[in-house]
């Protein structure tokens, strides 16, 4: 089920809503099993099949979350146990994800291997199972340390982070399911809640859906792929999985908020950084936040435990050496996000994509560590470090949605074709294409984002920064009514040519 459908706007949210509502009044475990029924509705719709696979994993992970707090006086037991448990999870994804492409490539080079047959992707299984791998690693931390199944039943399933994210930690949403206030109707978390929806909404129907025709076609016929087209299908993808995933993170966030609880930021204007380690750091934030906690800096770690035992330095002398730096700084960042893009998905080009990103980091961290002086704050130099970071993330996105490496070495040498620029014919549908272009390009870099039209009602669970460009803010009155009326109305009409979240397929 879509958050952008009819039957999820019309149907399942008012019902769930009213449902938790009521529930709320009998009593905070009914409103809970209430939430996780709904969810459990929410991802069957597509599947019923698939509910099996969930319910299997959420037992298998809380029959080992309680081994692992069963046995804090065993230390050594515990670590297996917690290591059995990941390892469970890996192998689960790793099924289900990778070993359809991993049989096809060993078919591939020895011939005598069988094919087997396609395995149906269980949907959003990467973020229930990165979910509850934290979940695994923060009972073995000792940060969690509640028992009560059903919290942890609706921790996993809760329906606005259960399919694509944003990644959530138990420390961070069930204490606020703990909290009475979060039962009931809030008519502030109401309105606000809602308001963000159909900003996120506003987002996928309106400015992501109607580059996804262009895209698709475009990636289809690659091959002899000119200057201007390729620029066009390369800058129009780009701008479809910015609203796409930023109109989905609203949406979470919007949805959550309704039944008075505050999701963590995901998407945080990423275009507007000034080098892709900035981009990281605004760009699917809890993924980050995640691979980070959970990959880089316990690598980071063991790397400067064999040095301290090698008797090499891991201070800043001793990263500003090649060979500090390559140890202790660019191998786990290259480690890191090639995972990352290989979580993404099994074929070359996600691993291509997430090495290029993982240079990129090595290249920006070399900066900080070997410059001797402070970059300029004068606003040229800003736009020109801006311009190189999005040209970058452009490059690296082409391998993200090209169908093969093939695919996007045509575009990526067609936009290098500045010599075979031709004049087209001026065509209607290039001439909506260009102004469609143009107008999202000015929301990114002049407009807002939807936390900072929110920041008076504490939108996240971070605090919203405040950045340069319009100053504007949403508040419970007439003016902002209207404007998310109209927004809402226009997102609505178009609900019929809504195609999935890009981020659905990860």
């Amino acid at each position: 089920m879509l958050f952008s459908s009819l039957v999820f706007v019309f149907g399942f949210l008012p019902t769930a809503l009213a449902g938790y509502y009521v529930a709320s009044k009998i009593g905070h475990r009914v409103a809970r099993a209430w939430l996780i029924a709904a969810s459990l509705v929410f991802y069957g719709w597509w599947n019923p099949a698939a509910v099996t696979l969930l319910l299997l994993s959420i037992l298998v992970n809380y029959a080992v979350a309680t081994l692992i707090m069963a046995t804090e006086s065993h230390p050594r037991l515990q670590s297996w146990i917690a290591a059995g448990g990941i390892s469970a999870n890996l192998a689960a994804l790793f099924y289900y994800k990778y070993l359809f492409s991993v049989m096809g490539l060993a078919n591939y080079l020895v011939p005598a291997i069988h094919d087997i047959e396609p395995i149906v992707l269980p949907l959003g299984i990467s973020f229930f199972t990165f979910t509850q791998i934290g979940y695994l690693v923060d009972c073995k931390a000792g940060v969690t340390r509640d028992r009560n199944f059903l919290n942890y039943m609706l921790f996993v399933t809760f329906f606005p982070h259960l399919i694509a994210g944003p990644l959530l930690h138990n420390r961070d949403i069930m204490p606020q399911f703990a909290d009475r206030r979060s039962y009931g109707v809030s008519a502030e978390n109401l309105s606000v809640g809602l308001s963000i929806f159909a900003i996120g909404l506003a987002k996928k129907c309106i400015f992501a859906d109607p580059l996804s025709e262009w895209v698709a076609s475009g990636y289809a016929h690659t091959d002899g792929i000119g200057f201007t087209d390729a620029w066009t299908l390369a800058v129009s993808y780009s701008l479809q999985l910015y609203f796409d995933f930023s109109g989905y993170s609203d949406m979470a966030i919007g949805l959550a908020r309704t039944m008075n609880i505050r999701f963590p930021v995901n998407f945080n204007s990423p275009y507007k950084a000034q080098n892709v380690i900035e981009y990281w750091q605004r760009w699917h934030i809890t993924l980050t936040k995640f691979l980070t906690t959970y990959l880089y800096t316990p690598l980071a770690i063991a790397i400067m435990r064999w040095r301290m035992r090698n008797k090499f330095g891991i201070n800043r002398p001793a990263q500003r050496t090649f060979n500090g730096f390559v140890s202790m700084i660019a191998i786990p960042l290259l480690v890191t996000m090639t995972i990352a893009g290989i979580w993404h998905g099994s074929g070359i080009t996600f691993l291509i994509f997430g090495a290029m990103h993982g240079v990129y980091l090595c290249v920006n961290h070399a900066l900080r560590v070997f410059r001797t002086r402070e970059p300029s704050s004068r606003m040229p130099a800003i736009m020109g470090r801006s311009a190189a970071t999005y040209l970058s993330v452009l490059a690296a996105s082409v391998f993200f949605r090209a169908p093969s490496v093939g695919d996007a070495v045509h575009v990526l040498t067609g936009m290098t074709r500045i010599g075979n620029v031709v004049a087209t014919s001026i065509t209607h549908a290039g001439i909506m294409q260009s102004l469609h272009i143009a107008v999202l390009y000015s929301i990114i870099w002049l407009f807002p984002n939807t936390q900072q039209i929110m920041r008076r009602f504490d939108p996240t669970l971070e605090e919203v920064t405040i950045q340069s460009g319009l100053r504007l803010t949403w508040t419970p009155n007439l003016p902002s009514a209207v404007m998310i009326g109209i927004a809402a109305s226009v997102a609505i009409l178009l609900l019929g040519g809504t195609t999935e979240f890009l981020y659905f397929r990860f």
